[in-house]
């Protein structure tokens, strides 16, 4: 099992570039179940899920073939409609497959995802969406069977509670069904207009994609991807997490290939924590620190708001701010694990419930910590950027599911990562 080495103490300096979405090719290497056709994509981050995502896609009929970051895929037939308990538990997202699965072969047999470290990501929206679209749904022996044997029909969906995967997946499902689906109350982040662009350029009709209220007209077939293909949007979270790797060692670093839009929320926050912040063009934000922050509280919400994604990165920088800071997490019940470990290296947190109130600034010592989810392994790696001494990371797997060689592009800016077996 892997380990990270980290030496502390260094500020960063120059250009750390951003990969593709590894949350937005989840869902577009899933809608290529629902084409005979092959689709080309562009900007495939190289990275543990999106292995296991191919694996799945595999088994289920697809040929693939990886030039890079790019992905060519081919799904003339599903041979097997099924996700597997030994898949689905190692990613959640391969649930993903569901909609796509009983729209075009009217019936998949996908795990049930079962627990999380960071709390409950409830399938049910999923299954109940899909209910509404026709399918019958049965669930025994930890699987999900769903069938549409005379094919999905419009409907109106209303989610109970916003959810990015449920939204994506009913997506993908409708483009198949008969008449108009109307998703309210959905997702409106990033990841979920690059799929709707994939969508409409594989013949699907869709209008309202990021806004609350997506509409659908369903087609009989889909086609392949243009010619050119489709490039995957940046990674908003990669790119959040390199800016405040930049902001807490003091550094001086330009993000590059990244949408600053997409990390808006990040980008005001720290402003307000003393960060010189510019953007010398549209894919480029420019970070200039002087180490000396400024304790600002932060609540998670759904997109355009602050990413749950960015709280346990966010924390680590809090702890080198001046002050008290209250962190508010809304999305998920269970995620300040992180927050013991960074306690081993110094860090004054303290939990009440949902919010985790942190006193700075700390001066944090290397030691032995455990990552125990893939953002709470990111916000181990920044509190090591910044502490005195060495600081070993176990359990890196959980970072490689989401990061592409994060210590080989930390190393280029002058940081003192090694990887070690």
């Amino acid at each position: 099992m892997d380990k990270f080495v980290i030496r502390g103490g260094i500020p960063l300096h120059g250009t750390i570039e951003t990969s593709g979405s590894k949350n937005s090719a989840l869902p577009a290497l899933a809608a290529a179940l629902l084409t005979e056709e092959p689709m080309l994509l562009h900007r495939i981050p190289r990275v543990r899920d999106i292995k296991t995502m191919q694996r799945l896609l595999v088994d289920i009929g697809s040929k693939i073939e990886v030039k890079g970051d790019t992905v060519c895929l081919d799904t003339p037939r599903i041979v097997s409609p099924e996700a597997p308990y030994e898949l689905v538990k190692t990613m959640r997202a391969s649930s993903l497959v569901l909609g796509p699965l009983v729209a075009r072969a009217g019936r998949a047999r996908v795990s049930m995802p079962g627990g999380c470290a960071i709390g409950a990501r409830p399938i049910d929206f999923h299954l109940n969406g899909l209910e509404q679209l026709g399918a019958k749904i049965n669930q025994e022996h930890g699987y999900i069977e769903a069938q549409a044997a005379d094919g999905l029909r419009g409907a109106l969906i209303k989610f109970a509670r916003i959810t990015v995967t449920g939204t994506e997946d009913l997506l993908m499902a409708a483009t198949l069904a008969r008449g108009e689906t109307v998703l309210e109350n959905a997702a409106r982040e990033p990841e979920v207009v690059d799929l709707a662009e994939l969508l409409i350029k594989m013949g699907a009709k869709i209008d309202g994609a990021g806004t609350s209220t997506i509409r659908i007209q369903g087609v009989a077939k889909l086609h392949g991807t243009p010619k050119g293909g489709h490039t995957i949007i940046a990674d908003r979270i990669e790119a959040g997490t390199f800016l405040i790797a930049a902001a807490i060692t003091g550094g001086d670093v330009k993000v590059t290939h990244c949408v600053p839009e997409h990390v808006r929320a990040l980008i005001a926050k720290m402003q307000q924590a003393g960060v010189e912040i510019t953007e010398p063009d549209a894919s480029t934000v420019h970070i200039r620190s002087s180490g000396k922050l400024r304790a600002v509280d932060m609540t998670t919400e759904e997109y355009p708001g602050f990413a749950t994604d960015l709280q346990a990165q966010y924390m680590a920088l809090m702890t080198q701010a001046e002050g008290i800071s209250i962190i508010t997490e809304t999305i998920f019940e269970n995620r300040f694990m992180h927050a013991q470990e960074l306690a081993r290296m110094g860090a004054k947190i303290r939990l009440d419930g949902r919010q985790a109130i942190i006193a700075g600034k700390s001066d944090l010592t290397g030691a032995g910590v455990i990552a125990s989810d893939l953002r709470a392994s990111a916000s181990l790696v920044l509190a090591a950027l910044v502490a005195k001494g060495e600081t070993v990371i176990d359990r890196v797997y959980h970072i490689d599911r989401g990061y592409e060689k994060i210590e080989s592009k930390l190393s280029r800016a002058g940081a003192s990562v090694r990887r070690v077996e």
